[in-house]
């Protein structure tokens, strides 16, 4: 079984444990071990994430199967680029799983149901930062009709960056 529920502030034990895993998990092939845990260290802390699910801009939602938890997604709305004429676009910042969780297609209904939360609001898009060289972000999006619109960067720490393509979906 599957179920969705909006996370609050006492959820930031649950968020600082899948965030930092599923960063790993993803990403952690992109920089040295100790920038991974740098970066951890600092957004993934229950007080860092007690700060971000405190803003009511901050929209949390966390995914369940079987009553485990298995990733989070975090949207905010009227999120506008300055090189796009949509001023009413939702921003997707993050929709992390856990890699277990992969075949069983989660993240594509956590997508949805950020998809759904965003329509309903009257937005006219989505737009997203995805890694470059995440090759499996990059096909899922692009399936899901997104498409690149820009580049930017990643700041892990003050030293490192990746490399990331910003990418659009218009409703």
């Amino acid at each position: 079984m599957v179920s969705i529920r909006k996370l609050g502030v006492a959820d930031a034990p649950l968020l600082a444990a899948i965030g930092s895993k599923s960063l790993v998990e993803s990403h952690g092939h992109s920089a040295a071990p100790s920038v991974m845990q740098a970066y951890c260290d600092e957004k993934f802390t229950e007080a860092a994430l007690v700060e971000e699910l405190s803003d009511p801009q901050h929209i949390f939602h966390g995914i369940f199967h079987n009553g485990i938890p298995a990733g989070y997604s975090k949207i905010i709305y009227h999120q506008p680029l300055p090189h796009i004429e949509q001023k009413a676009i939702t921003k997707m910042e993050r929709l992390y799983l856990l890699k277990e969780y992969y075949n069983l297609k989660l993240g594509k209904q956590l997508f949805d149901f950020n998809l759904g939360l965003s329509k309903a609001q009257g937005e006219a898009g989505m737009w997203l930062y995805v890694w470059k060289e995440n090759e499996r972000a990059l096909r899922f999006y692009a399936r899901e009709g997104f498409r690149v619109i820009g580049d930017g960067w990643f700041r892990l720490t003050a030293d490192h960056a990746n490399p990331n393509w910003q990418m659009l979906l218009l409703y």
